[in-house]
C-alpha cells in the first residue's frame, strides 16, 4: 500500500516561523487493498461468529439471534460423537506422526545439508512435490496401496499415509537450521576424539534443538489439520478429528444442527491453541534463512 506524501511550507500558526508541514494522501489502490482486506475480516468474522453463536443457542430461526442460550450442546456433542476418544486418537496419530517424521526427516536433511551427490536437485524435487500437491492426487492411490496390504482402516495406516507429507516438511524445514550451523565444529569434535553418534547427540542436537522444536509443532498442526489422507485412510475407530467432523456435518440431518457447531467451534479452538503455540515458538523467518559463510579478509 503506497502512498504519496505532499510537503508544503507553511507558516505555523501564532509564529510566523515556516515550518515544513507534511500530508499524506491514501492513492485509491491503498483504499481498495484496505476494503478488500476489510471485507475479507467481516466475512470471515460472520461465518465464525454465526457458528460461535449456534452452538449456544436453543432455538434460531427467523431471527437476528437466538430465542435463548445454553451449553447442553456442548455435552451432547461430547456424548453423541464420542470426542473424548476421538482426541486421544487425534493425539496419538499426531504425536507418532511428529515422531516418526523427526526420526526420518532430521538425519536425511543432515544429509543433504552436509553431502554433494548427483541427484541431489532431483531429491529436493521429490520432497518437495507430496508437499506442493494437492493430497487427494497421491491420497488415492496411497490408500489402494495401504488396503490393499491390510494397513488402511486402522491407525497404522492413517500414521503412514500422513508420513508421506510430514517428512519432506520436517526435511526442508531442517536443512537451513543445519546449513546454518559450522562444519568446523564437528570437525573440531571429531579431532577430539568423538564419534558420530556422540558428534550428533551431543554437539549437533543441542543445536538443532530449535529447528527440531520447530518441525515438531508445525507438523503436528499440519497432521490435525489433515483431512484428506486421514478421510481415505482412517476406519471407525481411527478417526481423527477433522474426519469426525465432516461425517457430523454430512448427517446434520439427524442430529440437532447446534450440536454439529459445538463440535466445529471444539476443533476450531483446538486449532486456534496448536497455531498459538507454533507461533509462539516457531520464528518463520528461520524456516528459509540460509547463512552462508564468508570468507575471511
Amino acid at each position: 500500500m503506497s502512498t504519496v506524501t505532499d510537503v508544503r511550507r507553511g507558516t505555523a500558526a501564532g509564529t510566523g516561523e515556516g515550518r515544513p508541514r507534511r500530508r499524506l494522501v491514501a492513492r485509491p489502490a491503498a483504499w481498495l487493498v484496505w476494503g478488500v482486506v476489510v471485507f475479507f475480516f467481516l466475512n470471515l468474522l460472520g461465518v465464525v461468529g454465526s457458528v460461535l453463536v449456534s452452538s449456544f443457542g436453543q432455538r434460531w430461526f427467523d431471527t437476528w439471534l437466538p430465542d435463548g442460550y445454553t451449553t447442553k450442546w456442548y455435552g451432547q456433542a461430547w456424548s453423541e460423537f464420542a470426542l473424548f476418544d476421538v482426541i486421544v486418537v487425534t493425539l496419538q496419530v499426531s504425536l507418532l506422526v511428529v515422531a516418526l517424521s523427526l526420526l526420518v526427516g532430521v538425519p536425511a536433511a543432515y544429509v543433504l545439508a552436509r553431502r554433494n551427490f548427483p541427484g541431489k536437485r532431483l531429491a529436493y524435487l521429490v520432497f518437495l512435490l507430496p508437499i506442493l500437491m494437492p493430497p487427494i492426487t497421491y491420497g488415492i492411490p496411497l490408500a489402494t496401496v495401504l488396503y490393499k496390504f491390510g494397513l488402511a482402516g486402522h491407525l497404522s495406516g492413517v500414521v503412514l499415509a500422513n508420513l508421506v507429507p510430514s517428512v519432506p516438511f520436517v526435511i526442508l524445514t531442517m536443512t537451513p537450521f543445519i546449513e546454518q550451523i559450522d562444519p568446523r565444529i564437528e570437525s573440531a569434535a571429531r579431532m577430539c576424539g568423538a564419534g558420530l553418534r556422540s558428534v550428533f547427540l551431543r554437539v549437533l542436537a543441542p543445536l538443532l534443538l530449535p529447528g527440531m522444536l520447530a518441525s515438531a509443532i508445525l507438523v503436528l498442526v499440519r497432521t490435525v489439520g489433515m483431512f484428506e489422507l486421514t478421510f481415505l485412510t482412517a476406519g471407525p475407530d481411527s478417526q481423527t478429528l477433522v474426519v469426525a467432523l465432516y461425517y457430523s456435518m454430512s448427517a446434520a440431518g439427524i442430529r440437532a444442527q447446534q450440536s454439529v457447531d459445538a463440535m466445529a467451534v471444539i476443533y476450531t479452538s483446538m486449532m486456534l491453541v496448536l497455531l498459538v503455540i507454533s507461533l509462539r515458538y516457531v520464528n518463520p523467518t528461520q524456516l528459509v534463512a540460509r547463512v552462508k559463510e564468508e570468507p575471511d579478509a
